[in-house]
């Protein structure tokens, strides 16, 4: 699929489903979907929020839709600050308690994304952060479009 660069705004976040839409049924995992399509809306959130808006910074959000023979990969990258969501404390149960005790709704959103992928990779590239969330083709979406 050909990248997709938007507006690192709440607007774009409608073009980014859309595209996710497209990726997830030309990977032939439609069933997937939903927990792909959230965990990228938290990343892109978390962007857009963290990376740009609360630091007065401005920037793109750049999506790269990659699929092989094993796995759908989509690829967020940004010109936010620094975040790498994997060293985020691991999820245990009494963080999960106290998420769930917190009146507001923030906290969720790296959890959200990491449970909802096979894989999920951080790696900072010159001034970008890339985030690569993977999810994996079953064996009867490869034998239909594989």
């Amino acid at each position: 699929m050909e990248p997709l660069t938007v507006p690192g705004s709440q607007d774009s976040l409608q073009k980014i489903r859309q595209y996710l839409t497209s990726a997830t049924q030309e990977a032939g995992i439609e069933k997937r979907a939903y927990k792909l399509c959230l965990a990228v809306d938290e990343i892109a959130t978390n962007i857009i929020t963290h990376g740009y808006d609360e630091v007065g910074l401005k920037g793109n959000i750049y999506l790269e839709a990659k699929i092989d023979r094993e796995s759908l990969a989509i690829v967020l990258e940004d010109t936010g600050i620094p975040y790498d969501p994997t060293t985020r404390e691991t999820v245990t149960a009494e963080t999960l308690r106290k998420l769930l005790e917190k009146k507001d709704l923030g906290g969720w959103g790296v959890y959200l994304a990491m449970e909802g992928v096979d894989e999920f990779k951080y790696e900072r590239v010159g001034d970008r952060n890339r985030n690569i969330l993977i999810v994996n083709r079953t064996k009867t979406s490869l034998m239909d479009n594989g």
